[in-house]
């Protein structure tokens, strides 16, 4: 790794422990500052690379060349975005070259206005109230789903809802990492929640048989009820 120059540029009365200090002290060559750092923006880069690569043993590798860019031209990080930011739109380029390498091609900065969602498709999803066993169960299985329907996006439009949705970037933000415009963002994104909904409406009525399954105790109730009720009614012999 080549050497750091002093960040001349940075303000030396930052916070304890805040992104410039810790950038202040990885160009002093400080180890705890790089480690800081990871530690810190690791869920953000994963979370960033899978929006482009295919699984989590790429976006790892894509997370970890991404730290090896940024820290060799940490000194070029002025702070006009965040250091996430930044490294954010690091990892998509490491993204990009790495499915380039490999015969893989993801048009993620095409301007592509022309496919604008309809009215319908920009609807919000709704979540149910309540926080009881069963709802929590039922939100692990939501969040199951959720992240398969995810990772079955196409790369155009799950990187960037990775960045607005999962990582709740702010469009400009999100505009910064992909290169590309704050329109072309905001089309994506709806684009994005319709093609969502679409999957995850599928895979949900693929398991619809067990839904408000009424059986067990429930059905045996009701059964004993009703047979109790003929009988004192004179409907069936004793």
């Amino acid at each position: 790794m080549q050497t750091l120059s002093p960040a001349a540029a940075l303000p030396t009365t930052a916070p304890p422990g805040s992104d410039a200090q810790l950038v202040a002290g990885a160009l002093r060559g400080e180890p705890a500052a790089f480690e800081a750092i990871m530690r810190r923006h690791n869920r953000t880069l994963l979370r960033t690379a899978r929006g482009v690569v295919a699984d989590d043993a790429e976006a790892q590798d894509v997370v970890q060349e991404t730290y090896l860019r940024a820290f060799t031209r940490l000194a070029d990080f002025q702070g006009g975005a965040s250091l996430a930011t930044w490294m954010a739109r690091i990892a998509i380029n490491v993204a990009l070259d790495m499915l380039r390498k490999r015969g893989r091609s993801v048009p993620i900065a095409v301007q592509d206005l022309q496919d604008e969602p309809s009215p319908e498709q920009s609807m919000s999803f709704s979540a149910p109230p309540g926080n009881s066993p069963e709802s929590v169960l039922a939100s692990s299985e939501l969040r199951a789903l959720l992240q398969s329907a995810i990772e079955g996006l196409p790369p155009l439009y799950r990187s960037v809802f990775m960045l607005r949705a999962v990582q709740e970037m702010s469009v400009e933000e999100t505009a910064y990492c992909l290169q590309v415009s704050g329109a072309v963002v905001k089309t994506r994104y709806l684009r994005a929640r319709a093609l969502l909904r679409d999957a995850l409406s599928a895979q949900i009525e693929a398991h619809t048989d067990g839904v408000f399954a009424f059986a067990g105790e429930r059905c045996d109730q009701v059964v004993r009820h009703v047979l109790a009720q003929l009988h004192t009614r004179g409907l069936i012999s004793p």
